[in-house]
């Protein structure tokens, strides 16, 4: 038979449960509502989104938006763009900052602290500070208005070459020196080991880098000139600015943007909670 204590501290147990979960229900309504409000905007008329009050839901929604803004806004030439740049950059991303922080962990050469702390150094620079530089060298080497103009300034990452430092920091030296035993060399050992072992990390890292390359907007404003390599941030600015009295149909494109972004969280997101959270226990 339970005591009266056993009760109470079951009961206790419970609120605390109820009541956090209550908290995370409300954070994830405030997050979505605004998402859900775009969407539901996406459906309407014109005269629908500007009705107030505002509707919440879409009674006989407008699908046609979507072809719309697709078509008008040419965003499939926009989406193609980004998705190149958006895949090169963090390929790019990812294989420069493995590369680099298994250097700076297993490799043994002068100036390896200095040249670390000279990539940390980087993450203090805003970017807008090397614009102009960047810019004028792109212009200088012939590569304005290309793809390797959107790519190039943004194939290393400081934040990347930390985080993996970190993560090969805690692997165990007894099975370096093992594999070295059985003639393991410094590739063989890094992507058949060390890379599959820290998985979790190198997957969240390659979603976060492609988060942040998809949604660049001043740098490819600046080096492109034709909508035949611009991405479809310029694009969905475009499709605003031609098409200011059909704000459905520029809510409607800003969905279609987003789409491939929710469908990677979505489908990666056990990746990026576990790469996050070892991230937390080996930092």
């Amino acid at each position: 038979m339970q005591t009266d204590s056993a009760v109470a501290a079951r009961r206790k147990k419970r609120t605390r449960l109820a009541v956090r979960y209550l908290v995370l229900i409300l954070a994830a309504a405030v997050i979505l509502f605004p998402i859900y409000i775009t969407v539901v905007d996406g459906l309407l008329s014109p005269q629908q989104v500007v009705h107030r009050p505002p509707t919440l839901f879409p009674l006989n929604p407008h699908w046609g938006n979507f072809a719309t803004a697709f078509n008008q806004g040419d965003l499939g030439i926009y989406l193609r763009n980004s998705a190149i740049v958006t895949i090169a950059v963090m390929v790019a991303e990812v294989l420069t900052s493995v590369l680099a922080a298994y250097a700076f962990v297993f490799l043994r050469f002068p100036g390896r602290k200095i040249l670390f702390f000279a990539s940390l150094a980087t993450l203090m620079v805003p970017f807008e500070a090397t614009l102009i530089p960047n810019y004028q060298t792109i212009q200088k080497i012939g590569l304005f208005n290309t793809y390797p103009a959107l790519i190039l300034p943004f194939i290393a990452s400081g934040i990347g070459i930390f985080l993996f430092r970190q993560a090969f920091l805690s692997f165990p030296s007894e099975i370096r020196d093992a594999s070295r035993l059985d003639g393991c060399g410094h590739i063989k050992f890094l992507f058949r080991i060390v890379a599959p072992i820290n998985r979790p990390i190198i997957a969240a890292f390659a979603l976060f880098a492609f988060l942040t390359s998809w949604n660049q907007y001043l740098w490819p404003l600046v080096v492109t000139q034709t909508n035949s390599v611009r991405t479809v941030q310029i694009g969905l600015r475009q499709l605003a600015a031609t098409n200011f009295n059909q704000i459905d149909v520029v809510f409607a494109g800003t969905i279609l943007a987003a789409l491939p972004i929710a469908v990677l969280l979505l489908a990666f997101q056990k990746q990026l909670v576990s790469g996050l959270t070892a991230g937390a226990v080996k930092g």
